[in-house]
């Protein structure tokens, strides 16, 4: 791990529970910017950790302080995911520079530093989520072909497997989204459990897929 202190921080406020882990893809032309950019202090954005696509991790805020990486975001009912989380960014140029799937070394460099935090803070698993999860109207990262099934298999975040579906329904405000923009809601949840169908349309599957998950949540 490379220390490359970034002074966009703050301290979290007094009494946080670090219960949050936040996954970003990085949405620039190449690692390097994204460095700079999260270590310029007229950015005024940062994470606590950078990883390359050759798996180089950069420790850039300390953990025990308040990065800035969720921005305005929503999760089960509660705002400010910056003071609550830990943000990761993965070099990618996202959506906007050529969206490309994430390299081996990049996700095993993932997977080892996710199980390093999850043993230090109580995070439980319905916690560790995409930007687009918390921020479903402004982001789309890490995006559809980031594998959050190959993190799950690690222990790190939930991974469904659809159920059959009763009655009542399951709602996404139930496993944590905002639904302020509900189709946004319905394209973050398919990004990260329905990579292959972005539909916006929120279908048997969905609910089924969901329920999966709302039977798994801590």
């Amino acid at each position: 791990m490379i220390l490359r202190p970034s002074p966009n921080f703050e301290p979290r406020p007094e009494g946080t529970v670090i219960d949050m882990l936040v996954l970003h893809y990085t949405g620039m032309a190449s690692g390097p910017a994204a460095l700079e950019r999260l270590c310029d202090p007229e950015a005024k954005v940062s994470a606590h950790y950078l990883i390359e696509e050759d798996g180089t991790v950069y420790s850039l805020v300390p953990e025990e302080m308040r990065a800035w990486h969720a921005g305005v975001s929503s999760w089960r009912g509660r705002s400010d995911i910056n003071s609550r989380s830990i943000g990761i960014e993965l070099v990618n140029p996202g959506h906007e520079f050529g969206y490309r799937p994430f390299p081996k070394a990049q996700m095993d460099a993932l997977i080892g530093l996710a199980q390093s935090i999850l043993s230090a803070h109580p995070i439980p698993a319905r916690n560790v989520v995409a930007h687009s999860d918390v921020a479903p109207a402004r982001k789309d990262d890490p995006g559809e072909l980031f594998d959050w099934k190959e993190l799950a298999a690690e222990g790190i975040g939930l991974w469904p497997q659809p159920a059959e579906v009763g009655s009542p329904l399951p709602g996404l405000a139930d496993y944590g989204y905002d639904l302020a923009d509900e189709k946004a809601a319905v394209i973050a949840f398919q990004r990260h459990f329905r990579q292959d169908n972005l539909s916006g349309e929120f279908d048997e599957e969905c609910q089924r897929l969901l329920l999966s998950l709302l039977r798994r949540v801590e």
